[in-house]
């Protein structure tokens, strides 16, 4: 199924403007989420086709998040990339644990994304 739309879940409005100006420009439909708990609710609401998920996020964060998500049978279907600064490896294991798909570390290289979305598709 095509990637048509992607909820961006990062408290920093900076990247979140960052991922969507990538996307949008590309033709994607962008929701945009600023905690957990908020990605939570819209994955259920607005049924993206895909989830960029940071890690580091005032109270619940991205493992946490990723790990309710993929565990909802509501939502479970979701990829979830995570994008973040974490940059070790136990990090990126930990994180493909609680059920991302993918993981990318902090900046996020453009073209390298776009990539990962287009082979979800």
């Amino acid at each position: 199924m095509p990637v048509r739309k992607v909820l961006v879940v990062d408290d920093s409005p900076t990247e979140r403007y960052f991922l969507v100006d990538l996307l949008t420009k590309k033709g994607y439909g962008v929701v945009t989420a600023e905690n957990g708990q908020e990605a939570i609710e819209k994955s259920k609401s607005e049924k993206p086709d895909l989830i960029l998920m940071d890690v580091v996020m005032p109270g619940q964060n991205g493992f946490q998040t990723t790990r309710a998500i993929s565990k909802d049978p509501i939502t479970q279907n979701i990829p979830i990339i995570m994008c973040t600064s974490k940059d070790q490896e136990t990090d990126r294991i930990w994180g493909l644990r609680q059920g991302a798909s993918d993981y990318l570390v902090k900046p996020v290289n453009p073209a390298e994304l776009l990539k990962k979305i287009e082979a979800l598709g």
